[in-house]
């Protein structure tokens, strides 16, 4: 029997926004085998001008990533649904080796199988260098901020 991951489509605005809390707490956790659970064993991924596909090169992407990008916070936002797929917009602050800090703004089109596993995900990501004092995301978001908008700049 394949793994299930609750809610599955077809989403609802109820389902489909804990299904991006759910992506975000995942990705806050910087565990690339927990995040990896939530993938199809042979999801396709592209993430900026990286093509990823299955869960042994996710975990590697993100083990990478997180290597590179230290003291990574993230939030999501439902941006629409429809069926089986979720559009998201999202930040991200992390800083480099150097200290520099960096935000990055980006969009992802997700795709899911009937048992909520996400099969698809295409990322486009820009990233802006931000002064320390300037930071907004400093860490996972507390259950009264869920669902909060997060800010366009």
């Amino acid at each position: 029997m394949p793994d299930v991951r609750p809610p599955c489509p077809p989403f609802t605005p109820e389902t489909a926004a804990q299904k991006v809390q759910a992506a975000e707490d995942a990705w806050n956790t910087r565990d690339p085998q927990l995040v990896a659970l939530a993938y199809t064993p042979d999801s396709v991924w592209r993430n900026r001008d990286v093509f990823v596909h299955g869960r042994e090169e996710i975990v590697d992407f993100l083990t990478a990533k997180w290597e590179r990008e230290l003291d990574y916070a993230l939030r999501k936002s439902l941006w629409g649904f429809h069926g089986n797929r979720i559009a998201v917009r999202f930040q991200y602050e992390w800083h480099d080796h150097r200290g520099q800090w960096w935000r990055s703004y980006g969009n992802e089109l997700w795709e899911f199988t009937d048992q909520g596993l996400m099969s698809r995900r295409e990322a486009s990501i820009n990233d802006v260098a931000i002064d320390e004092a300037v930071r907004r995301i400093t860490g996972p978001r507390t259950p009264q901020q869920h669902g909060m908008e997060i800010p366009i700049q």
